[in-house]
């Protein structure tokens, strides 16, 4: 991106100053005049070679020139920890599957490792997302119910179910029990959809980043306590490094692939409407737990935690291929740190059931 103020103020310097005012001004000048440069990029035009996912540059712009991969990586029981290349995702949502239980839906699109999972199967919020990113879906299966949605959506030629696959685009692992051990290569799919004519340049815009701290932070913003019915996540701040390194049930959450824990340079709490639907995800002895939808469409109250600071927010997707973006409670747009990004959806506080779900921040 070419920023013409610096390049007009230069102009000035040499039209109307006297060489040596001007030899004099110019350091002076031309640190002015990088302080006051925005770094603000986004909401709709980025600069060639940066993902418009993380507000990054990637090692290969071709790399941007393909979909997003939407992959269902399963986070229950606690055996499936440590996920394979979970910590590689552009971004990923940690949403309510059923009975308590959350599932990420990780968008892979700057870099993606060779090893996802362990893979799981679809859920409702999945038909949101997958057109939101104009994206790839790799998932195990679905429940009658959702995969009648997924194959009947205007996506449908870009679903890949694993079931259905082989290797190299799934595989079991067999020193981890079934139905635990689904794994994909990202890079794989990747190649089936060019060959399948479904892989394109996608128009991705919504989102804006920004290195320089936002005002109206709040303190404190460092330490996120979250519970979900049968889960608990906690984020702590390092201002050693400006990120926050996720725990999963009291304990550090990595990623099998590095060994690495996981990190982000923004978490954001989603609130959003849970509604349960009429689809059977599961049953079993007798107790039926049905599909929910989670509605991630207009818009709803957020929190952004970046910097150690957590900014009230509004999450905003005015249509359905549009990005989730933030806005400032007056309207303004809110950046994001350049980096990953982890959504947290959650019940809007009127759906909690205090005793087994919150959110503290310390």
């Amino acid at each position: 991106m070419i920023h013409y103020r610096p390049l007009l103020l230069l102009l000035a310097f040499v039209l109307t100053g006297t060489a040596s005012a001007f030899h004099h001004n110019t350091t002076e000048s031309f640190s002015s005049i990088l302080e006051n440069a925005t770094t603000r990029i986004g909401p709709d035009d980025f600069p060639p070679g940066v993902n418009p996912l993380t507000g990054l540059p990637v090692d290969d712009p071709a790399m941007l020139q393909r979909n997003p991969i939407v992959i269902k990586v399963s986070n229950a029981p606690p055996l499936v920890r440590p996920q394979a290349g979970i910590g590689a995702a552009d971004l990923v949502f940690e949403h309510y599957a059923e009975g308590g239980l959350t599932r990420f839906s990780a968008i892979y699109y700057g870099q993606a490792p060779e090893r996802v999972g362990s893979i799981r199967s679809a859920r409702l919020i999945d038909y949101e997302l997958v057109p939101m990113y104009q994206g790839l879906l790799a998932f195990s299966g679905a429940s009658i119910g959702v995969e009648d949605k997924l194959n009947t959506s205007e996506f449908a030629d870009r679903i890949f179910k694993g079931v259905l696959f082989g290797r190299p685009y799934y595989w079991r692992d067999d020193a981890i029990p079934v139905p635990h051990n689904m794994f994909t290569n990202p890079n794989a799919l990747w190649q089936m959809a060019e060959v399948n004519g479904v892989n394109f340049p996608p128009d991705l815009h919504g989102m804006v980043f920004d290195e320089a701290v936002p005002e109206g932070g709040i303190e404190p913003g460092r330490f996120i306590d979250l519970r979900y019915r049968a889960t608990r996540v906690r984020w702590e701040y390092d201002s050693s490094t400006g990120l926050y390194y996720r725990f999963a049930d009291g304990q550090g959450h990595y990623d099998a692939n590095t060994m690495e824990q996981i990190t982000a340079e923004n978490v954001v709490i989603i609130f959003a409407d849970h509604r349960e639907t009429d689809i059977v995800e599961s049953e079993f002895q007798g107790s039926v737990s049905y599909s929910i939808e989670i509605k991630l469409w207009f818009e709803g109250d957020a929190i952004l935690f970046r910097d150690g600071q957590q900014f009230p927010a509004r999450w905003v997707r005015p249509t359905r291929e549009d990005l989730i973006g933030l806005r400032t409670m007056d309207g303004d747009f809110l950046p994001l740190k350049p980096g990953q990004t982890w959504y947290q959806v959650i019940r809007p506080t009127e759906q909690q059931t205090p005793e087994e779900e919150w959110l503290r921040i310390e």
